[in-house]
């Protein structure tokens, strides 16, 4: 299983970016699917998570109202639509898929496969 993330960069405060993460092999709809960031100096955290059929969706309080969490099953691809960002949104985002929970969970432990992740920078 390989997972690829892209469309991250440089963006200004209040600008908007949206991630991809596509994953290879079958069964992609059998994954629940999450988004994590990691900022310099500090602990991996949770974003976003997104059920498997796409219909259930959760969010880190930070982000609530701004993330947009989508998939689609047909192309193998999760998306994070990341609007109003704010330079404490910088960070290396990274997906992460599991077929244990339905939905993806907030603990990074329960994820069994990730990508290599994408630098998000958003300037003041």
């Amino acid at each position: 299983v390989q997972l690829v993330e892209s469309g991250g960069g440089l963006v200004q405060a209040g600008g908007s970016l949206k991630l991809s993460c596509t994953i290879s092999g079958n069964f992609f709809s059998l994954n629940a699917m999450g988004w994590f960031r990691q900022a310099p100096g500090k602990e991996r955290e949770f974003v976003a998570g997104i059920s498997r059929s796409g219909s259930r969706t959760r969010y880190a309080d930070s982000v609530k109202g701004r993330f947009t969490v989508s998939r689609d099953n047909a192309e193998n691809t999760v998306y994070l639509q990341m609007n109003s960002l704010k330079p404490e949104d910088t960070a290396v985002y990274y997906c992460a898929e599991t077929r244990t929970y339905e939905l993806g969970p907030a603990l990074s432990d329960e994820y069994n496969y990730w990508g290599q992740g994408t630098q998000v920078t958003v300037s003041s």
